[in-house]
Formats: structure tokens, C-alpha cells, sequence
């Protein structure tokens, strides 16, 4: 790593003499090879996210949600119509291509433009949606548009220390782990430690490969299954 130093000799950071803020994202779709990204709305997109999201055996699912289990389908449309069109978090569904249905959402969110550093948060995956091709392609879509689309350097993640599975997703779309923030949050009555993950632009390239070849249609069998892991495509 190349050291700098100032007129002091003292060590400082890599000069970025031509940096400039970054734009504020917008409310784009999103279009892929499995999936679509669509602002989110509650008139064109909730009916179909509640049943998506009452496909699950329980509510665990919103264990690490600021949000609760839905009772019902007007309860999720009230909560819906609250967050559309919001400035940070920034919501968009994921809508299946072979069904034309909504079946999850994502947002962008503690959006800094200034330092060009945005979160990936509020990550509300129904079981139509977990642990497929969309699910990838809809956080690499996301990915892309912050970091190669409008420039920002830094790209986070972050979730309660007790969600593994989280954890797990972080590491496996190539967040790199940078610690633990102790007692960060209350919510739901009890404290929250934070991990901390993210992707800075310059890991960018390999890891937009490594997306690209992981979706391709010929990683994947007749049956969909992938025949080559995201990890070791890195």
C-alpha cells in the first residue's frame, strides 16, 4: 500500500484531488435477466407482496425488520403507502419475470452524498424470492446502479450481530466484514450490536464478473440449479 504523507511528514489518506459529491439516486427500473427492480408502490405492488410474504410458516421472517408481521393485507398496504416515494430509504420491489409479480423489496438508504457511501437495507425477501437467481441479480442490480451508475465509493450492509443468515448473505455477495458495533441500536425493546460490512468501488470489477458469470444461463442445470457457486467465481 503506497504511503502519503503531508507537508508535515505526517501519514494521511490517498489525495483525491478531483473528487465531486455524488448524485442523489433516483427512482429507476431496473431491468434484468430474471428479474425487474420497479419503484415501489403500494397500489401496483402490495397486493402481491402481502401474498408473497404470507407464504411463510411464521413471521420470523421480520424477526430483524424494524417493521412487524403483517396481520393483514391492509395492514401491509397502510405500511406500504407510507414508505413509497420516500427520500432515504429509497424503496424498490422486486418484481419475478415469469410471473410479472412483485415478491420482495430493497432499499437504498443513509444515502451521503458528499462521501459517496449508501446502504443496501430493509432487505424484505418473501419465500418466492429467497435463495434464488433473482434474489442475486436484484441485490447486483442495485449494486451497480450505486457504484459504476452514479460513482459512490462505498456500498454498505449492515444487520443485527444475531442474524446469521444475513451475515452469511453479506459474505457470500462479496461484503467484506469490518467489526462490530456494540449496543448501535434499541429496537423492539431490545439492544441491537451491528455488524458491519461493505464493498468499495475498487473491488467493483472482479466482483461484477463474478455476478455476470454466476447468472448466466449456462450456470444453471435444466432444473435451475446453479452448477458453479458465486464464491468461487470470485
Amino acid at each position: 500500500m503506497t504511503q502519503h504523507t503531508n507537508a508535515y511528514g505526517q501519514p494521511v489518506g490517498a489525495p483525491l484531488p478531483d473528487w465531486q459529491p455524488r448524485s442523489w439516486p433516483s427512482y429507476e427500473t431496473f431491468n434484468g435477466q430474471y428479474c425487474r427492480l420497479e419503484p415501489l408502490s403500494a397500489e401496483r405492488h402490495g397486493r402481491d407482496l402481502y401474498a408473497a410474504y404470507a407464504l411463510a410458516i411464521d413471521g420470523g421472517d421480520w424477526t430483524y425488520m424494524f417493521a412487524e408481521p403483517f396481520t393483514s393485507e391492509a395492514e401491509y398496504l397502510a405500511y406500504a403507502r407510507k414508505i413509497e416515494q420516500g427520500k432515504d430509504p429509497m424503496h424498490f420491489a422486486v418484481i419475478d419475470l415469469r410471473s410479472q409479480r412483485a415478491v420482495g423489496t430493497l432499499a437504498l438508504m443513509r444515502i451521503d452524498t458528499a462521501h459517496g457511501v449508501v446502504e443496501v437495507g430493509h432487505v424484505a425477501f418473501s419465500p418466492l424470492l429467497k435463495q434464488t437467481s433473482m434474489a442475486t441479480e436484484a441485490h447486483y442490480l442495485l449494486m451497480r446502479y450505486a457504484i459504476e451508475q452514479l460513482g459512490y465509493r462505498r456500498y454498505e450492509w449492515k444487520c443485527d450481530s444475531c442474524n446469521l443468515p444475513s451475515r452469511k448473505a453479506a459474505l457470500r455477495l462479496g461484503f467484506q466484514f469490518e467489526g462490530l458495533f456494540r449496543q448501535a441500536i434499541v429496537y423492539k425493546g431490545r439492544s441491537r450490536d451491528t455488524c458491519w460490512f461493505s464493498i468499495i468501488d475498487g473491488e467493483w470489477p472482479p466482483l461484477k464478473q463474478a455476478f455476470e458469470r454466476w447468472l448466466a444461463a449456462e450456470n444453471f442445470n435444466a432444473e435451475g440449479t446453479q452448477r458453479m457457486k458465486l464464491e468461487a467465481l470470485r
